[in-house]
């Protein structure tokens, strides 16, 4: 592991963690972690996962803090592209795919950031009941637990089901926080990364 310090156009400083795959890298991630004004940071449980197991499926893996001035998800867009300016940095990482993955909030933020380099875009537990984004033009999994208080399965679907290149999935007997489920949530973004447009 690596760790560096993102810096945004607008000149916040975060810090952040890089994880490279022991051989080549079939793609690079930004990992985006829950709401930052209720206890998520980069070490969330969901995120930790994903930033171990991503590397194990070939994937440079970045997670990062947000800014610390809460912006309403609206300024958080640009920690995403100070995530992404970085990747851009490293040798490892050329002329592989620019992978989005977020959790709760982080998957909100996700979901809303413009960036050309982005190819593919894996939400978990996005609160789209709560947080309505535009609809992803490029392919992109919705992971949704079951017993989700923000966002149940129905409100969710209702939602995806008119994005044109999505596909959803259930987490069964799992609620919002994933506790338990965390592996399963892994499994799933790595099976789809395969093949992200399937």
């Amino acid at each position: 592991m690596i760790s560096t310090q993102l810096t945004t156009v607008d000149g916040q400083h975060l810090e952040a963690d890089l994880r490279l795959p022991d051989g080549p890298s079939v793609g690079a991630v930004v990992v985006c972690h829950p709401h930052p004004q209720y206890g998520g940071n980069r070490f969330n449980i969901v995120v930790q996962e994903l930033f171990d197991i991503l590397p194990l499926a070939g994937h440079g893996v970045l997670r990062f803090d947000f800014r610390s001035e809460f912006g309403g998800g609206v300024d958080e867009r640009l920690d995403v592209i100070a995530a992404l300016d970085h990747l851009d940095t490293v040798p490892a990482l050329d002329g592989v795919s620019r992978i989005l993955v977020g959790y709760s909030f982080g998957a909100v933020v996700a979901l809303s950031t413009t960036d050309e380099r982005i190819t593919a875009i894996a939400a978990i537990a996005p609160p789209l009941a709560m947080m309505p984004v535009p609809a992803p033009r490029m392919p992109t999994l919705v992971v949704t637990p079951r017993h989700d208080q923000f966002s149940p399965p129905e409100a969710t679907a209702s939602i995806v089901d008119d994005w044109p290149s999505a596909r959803m999935t259930v987490v069964e007997s799992a609620d919002h926080f994933l506790a338990g489920h965390t592996r399963a949530v892994g499994a799933l973004v790595c099976d789809w990364l395969v093949d992200p447009s399937r």
